[in-house]
């Protein structure tokens, strides 16, 4: 262990509050998981706090193995992970999974270890690195719109288009997160202006053509109208019998909240140890936990624009943010459903709610960052050597 630390490379900061953030989740999670223990199981909530410590020890492991490999290599192990993730897509959504009528396919058993695996989490880190490599390529260039369909917007997508009927929310999020991405990368705008225009005409084409043959094929259409006519008209649903408790953890919190394990709406709360956790940590440690919590994501933030200046080229600053950028964005989400500022999206809060696979991608992601970063500290002790061998006598008179 302690050589394994000696050889951690990076930026020091986004470690320390991965790390802040990892050991924070224990206390919620152990909370909040009693109403998993009692609905699953014989009421024990340490099984549930073993299982999500084994969950951060593997994503931790898989941060550090990450962030040893070069950056650059990225570039061609996303070229090389796009059909492979297009092939996971596809056989999950085979698997025609429903619940109450909806497709519910977002998960692949892995053979042998029996362990679940939510594909579009991984969909979205490859389609994020491959559209950097892309942008990257073609930067300072000049490019055509229809040299870009092919190799650009295909496999966007096809990524986009097999998440779509199961999960609206993470494809619409990924979307974003391009539209971003090409953007900042200097991807024309009257060319951004095409795809959204494109991008909302399929999405209008796929929900009348669902509505209109709803026996095709599940889709969870009637349940993304649900949730937004729910968010809009307050109409009683299951969405709202969430949303109402989690704002009376919210009301129950106040400014220091009523302690660590003393939350009572845990037991009420479907998702109290993954969507609604935020909720839970507010009542338990009140407004000043929750705002605390938001400005680790802040400065997590802050750091990852710090990372994508410093980088020494265009496929490292874009790959900073394509990977970096949704972890924020999806804890923001997080958290503006539980106070009611947006619609029920079922995405978790990165590195505090239990969950496999949300954790091992977020550790994937910011693996991929501290691999950039790790570049630029490379730079600097070889230049440091090199002025060292270029002036011999100042080092020794440093030491006099």
């Amino acid at each position: 262990m302690t050589k394994m630390l000696s050889n951690i490379k990076g930026d020091k900061v986004i470690w320390a509050v991965s790390a802040l953030l990892a050991l924070f989740s224990f206390l919620p999670v152990y909370s909040a998981s009693s109403n998993l223990a009692y609905l699953y199981g014989d009421g024990d909530t340490f099984s549930f706090l073993v299982k999500h410590f084994a969950h951060l020890v593997l994503g931790f492991l898989i941060m550090y193995g990450v962030h040893k490999i070069p950056y650059h290599y990225f570039k061609g192990l996303s070229i090389i992970m796009i059909p492979v993730v297009l092939l996971l897509l596809l056989v999950t959504m085979a698997q025609n999974t429903t619940i109450d009528g909806a497709n519910a396919s977002r998960w692949i058993r892995v053979p042998f270890v029996g362990v679940t695996f939510q594909t579009s989490t991984l969909a979205a880190v490859v389609l994020m690195a491959y559209v950097a490599r892309y942008l990257s390529k073609i930067k300072n260039g000049v490019v055509s719109f229809k040299e870009t369909l092919l190799p650009l917007w295909l496999p966007v997508f096809l990524v986009l288009m097999l998440i779509l009927p199961a999960n609206f929310s993470t494809a619409g999020i990924i979307f974003s997160m391009v539209i971003m991405l090409v953007f900042l990368g200097g991807y024309p705008i009257k060319y951004i202006s095409v795809v959204l225009g494109t991008g909302f005409l399929v999405l209008v084409f796929f929900i009348l053509f669902a509505k209109a043959f709803p026996g095709m094929f599940p889709n969870r259409v009637d349940t993304w109208v649900s949730r937004i006519e729910n968010f809009t008209d307050n109409k009683e649903t299951q969405e709202d019998y969430q949303i109402e408790r989690a704002k009376i953890a919210i009301a129950r919190g106040g400014v220091i909240g009523t302690g660590p394990g003393k939350s009572v709406q845990r037991n009420f709360l479907p998702q109290s140890s993954s969507d609604f956790i935020y909720a839970i940590i507010i009542e338990e440690w009140g407004f000043l936990g929750g705002v605390f919590l938001m400005l680790l994501y802040m400065f997590l933030l802050f750091r990852l624009v710090v990372v994508a200046h410093k980088s020494e080229d265009a496929f490292g600053k874009l790959l900073v943010i394509g990977v970096g950028l949704p972890i924020v964005f999806q804890a923001l989400i997080n958290m503006a459903v539980a106070v009611e500022l947006f619609p029920v999206t079922g995405q978790t809060l990165p590195l505090i709610s239990s969950g496999g696979t949300s954790i091992w991608m977020t550790c994937l992601a910011i693996g991929i960052v501290l691999s950039v970063s790790s570049r630029r500290e490379e730079i600097i002790e070889e230049q440091q050597i090199k002025e060292k061998e270029e002036n011999p006598l100042e080092v020794l008179r440093g030491n006099v």
